[in-house]
């Protein structure tokens, strides 16, 4: 009944007759990565070099930039991003943290304590 850690999933539910419901942590950085890229004045999320270079040569992961941490019910996320120029840092940032403290907390049914942000640079539209 209760939730365990296993190979970096979360047990949610465990039931005799029913069965199992395990959500891998990959899943859980999906959730983050997709809810903040959504925000206006978000432009990506940011890789560190491997991620970068697997992109390049097809291996993309969505789940690039975020790094999370499930301990019991509870989700800390760490998101590294790249912003446009323009947007307010302090606005656009406390939307990403209310939108993927959101989407993983409904989607996942835990508890997400929670949602640090890195600027890891500042995308600057091409003048034409």
């Amino acid at each position: 009944m209760g939730k365990e850690m296993e190979n970096s999933t979360v047990v949610l539910k465990a039931e005799e007759n029913v069965g199992m419901v395990q959500i891998a942590d990959d899943v859980v950085a999906m959730i983050a990565s997709l809810a903040a890229t959504e925000v206006e004045g978000i432009s990506a999320m940011a890789g560190n070099i491997t991620n970068e270079l697997m992109g390049r040569v097809g291996m993309k992961k969505l789940n690039k930039g975020v790094r999370v941490v499930v301990t019991g019910r509870n989700v800390r996320v760490d998101l590294a991003v790249m912003m446009e120029y323009g947007y307010s840092i302090p606005a656009t940032c406390h939307h990403v943290q209310a939108k993927v403290k959101s989407a993983i907390e409904n989607m996942t049914g835990l508890n997400c304590t929670d949602v640090n942000i890195r600027i890891a640079g500042v995308k600057i539209a091409a003048v034409h």
